[in-house]
């Protein structure tokens, strides 16, 4: 299983504890959210239109190449020397499914919304969405653990240490889900 898909696990457990308090059955519980933003300019280093890739200068100076896809219809307007001013949201948010017996799934969504036709420069904006449901198998208030069952791959066992958390596990069922959303929203505009 990825590092990634391990941490997300470990922060909606522990979310679901802290806010196991609330009943609200069948209903979706928001249980926490954490936000990362970035900001970047930088510049146009190469540009080859007809293999969709680019390369721009990273944070510190060196090269980065980037594959972009056949959506980037407006490349062939990109030129070296060309400034890019890159913003990045990622934001991942936990929600408790009160509803028993719900199923684990991943669900993947994206869109791209481009620049206008009036604007010759390429950019524009790329989100995507990603939905992890994963199921409560069983729960051991003696031995402060609750054992979760991803969509791929074994069920994880997750220890609760904090004893505040752990009063709070007799409020979960076995057979409610835990959804983690990760969004992620791209903007990139160009200009000489």
């Amino acid at each position: 299983m990825k590092p990634t898909r391990v941490l997300a696990y470990a922060v909606a457990f522990t979310s679901i504890i802290s806010t196991a308090g609330y009943t609200a059955h069948g209903a979706e519980v928001p249980l926490g959210s954490t936000t990362m933003k970035g900001h970047m300019v930088t510049q146009v280093l190469a540009v080859d239109p007809a293999n969709y890739q680019i390369t721009i200068e990273g944070a510190d100076k060196s090269p980065v190449p980037l594959q972009l896809t056949d959506k980037a219809k407006a490349l062939h307007n990109l030129k070296v020397g060309d400034k890019v001013d890159i913003h990045v949201i990622r934001s991942v948010a936990y929600t408790l499914d009160t509803n028993v017996d719900s199923t684990p799934g991943i669900s993947n969504e994206s869109k791209t919304v481009r620049a206008s036709k009036d604007n010759p420069n390429p950019g524009g904006e790329a989100i995507r969405r990603v939905k992890v449901t994963s199921k409560i198998t069983h729960i051991d208030l003696k031995k402060h653990e609750v054992t979760l069952l991803p969509p791929e791959g074994e069920a994880r066992v997750m220890k609760v240490e904090d004893p505040k958390l752990q009063a709070r596990m007799e409020k979960l069922q076995v057979g409610q889900t835990i959804n983690a959303i990760y969004t992620e929203v791209m903007s990139v505009k160009t200009s000489r």
